[in-house]
């Protein structure tokens, strides 16, 4: 049950080197981020897959030595589109298109609209935007990581910029947004294993409007 696995997942602050998370589970967590819905179907972000570890220790350097990066067998990198541009959306339309073996006079009306409206915006409004549907998958993919007994720490202390040189974003049309190391709990030197886990509770949470 995912609730069951949400009581059980934690931000870990210290992960077993030792442990590596089977490619399997790793797939499995990525494709739980690629299904995420995201605004009028655009997919504006991409995952950049880290296992690299000089690649590792080089972020970790630049993301206030967090040890998870390391420690993790895996980094995930949730980077957004740096832009809407023509090319980008005219692309997902396409692909819709030929996936599906046809094309329908509603869906091609919207992306006029959308042609007409999203490369005209400032490009700060639409990085942010992307950037939000970026946080969609992310989510996806902690809770898929919860249901595979794999440990998920999202982060966003690290320098954006410095990252994103590092990974070569820039030149890809991407900026990073969070990263999310992957890996198995280390108990010890773990502060914060054994505590328990403290949300609002639901009538501070939910809003009913009968």
């Amino acid at each position: 049950m995912l609730i069951e696995k949400l009581n059980w997942r934690y931000a870990a602050k210290k992960m077993d080197p030792a442990k590596v998370v089977p490619a399997e589970k790793v797939e499995r967590i990525l494709e739980a981020a690629r299904l995420a819905p995201t605004s009028s179907g655009l997919q504006p972000l991409e995952i950049i897959l880290v296992t690299n570890p000089e690649v590792r220790e080089r972020i970790k350097a630049i993301a206030w030595n967090q040890s998870p990066i390391t420690d993790g067998s895996h980094l995930l990198v949730f980077a957004a589109w740096d832009n809407y541009t023509v090319d980008r959306i005219n692309h997902m339309f396409d692909l819709v298109n030929t996936e599906r073996g046809f094309e329908n006079e509603g869906w091609e009306n919207y992306r006029q609209m959308l042609l007409a409206t999203y490369p005209q915006r400032d490009t700060e409004v639409n990085f942010e935007h992307a950037a939000r549907q970026a946080y969609i998958a992310l989510g996806l993919a902690l809770a898929q990581a919860a249901f595979e007994g794999v440990d998920a720490t999202p982060m966003e202390g690290f320098d954006p910029a410095a990252l994103d040189d590092i990974l070569g974003l820039k030149a890809r049309g991407l900026r990073s947004v969070a990263i999310v190391p992957l890996g198995y709990r280390e108990p010890e030197g773990d502060w914060l294993v054994n505590l328990k886990k403290v949300r609002r509770p639901r009538d501070q949470f939910v809003t009913e409007v009968n």
